[in-house]
């Protein structure tokens, strides 16, 4: 038994992803009646994305995949993670995937970013539902500006699963932190060709291979 598969993180987590599924489907159905020129923007290459996400997907859970979420609590599992940051928190899916791995590695915190208040205050709430408030620190407002200050010594693991045109240079202020063996995974990476240029070029520092189809693994070489 762990953290993940027990209660309350286990119905939490049941009942956030059944919301998850309605808000995504509403969103696709509006989406597609969109004009082609804005339904473009979805594809990441927004780059007004405070305007774009605040109009469009404010009250969308854009949660990670059911698949992806037990990835991440298995690689946190594996590396022995104690310091996760993640951009693009949400309403906390994957966060608590993130922290019920630190807890069952002994302990932690996990430091998110999202700039939308009411995903601040919905995240925040659901990390205390499941006992987890503890380990994560959920910073609201801009992650080029919340990520670039008090960060850990040493970060272990990242998740990238916010504005894409964002994931380039996330990544650059967290690098300078990433331990040697650190891990990255990076949501609807095929929606961001430039950071997957970064992270796949030779002697680019990472080592990256993807994960299915629309997920990247990088490590820190």
């Amino acid at each position: 038994m762990t953290t993940l598969t027990t209660p309350p993180v286990s119905t939490l987590l049941d009942r956030l992803f059944a919301e998850a599924d309605q808000s995504e489907a509403a969103f696709r159905a509006a989406r597609e009646k969109l004009p082609a020129a804005e339904r473009a923007a979805f594809r990441g290459n927004n780059t007004d994305y405070k305007t774009f996400y605040l109009s469009h997907v404010r009250n969308v859970h854009l949660a990670v995949a059911r698949e992806t979420a037990q990835l991440l609590y298995v690689l946190a599992r594996s590396i022995e993670a104690r310091a996760i940051v993640e951009f693009g928190t949400s309403f906390g899916i994957s966060t608590l995937y993130l922290a019920a791995a630190l807890k069952d590695n002994g302990g932690g915190r996990v430091i998110g970013s999202e700039f939308e208040p009411s995903k601040v205050k919905a995240a925040r709430a659901n990390m205390a539902a499941a006992g987890l408030a503890e380990l994560v620190e959920i910073r609201e407002g801009d992650a080029l500006e919340t990520l670039a200050r008090d960060l850990p010594e040493s970060i272990d693991l990242v998740l990238l699963d916010g504005a894409k045109t964002l994931y380039v240079p996330v990544l650059s202020r967290l690098a300078p932190r990433l331990r040697t063996g650190a891990l990255i995974v990076a949501d609807n990476a095929d929606m961001c060709p430039e950071y997957l240029e970064v992270v796949r070029k030779p002697n680019s520092g990472y080592v990256s291979v993807p994960v299915a189809q629309d997920v990247e693994l990088t490590m820190k070489a």
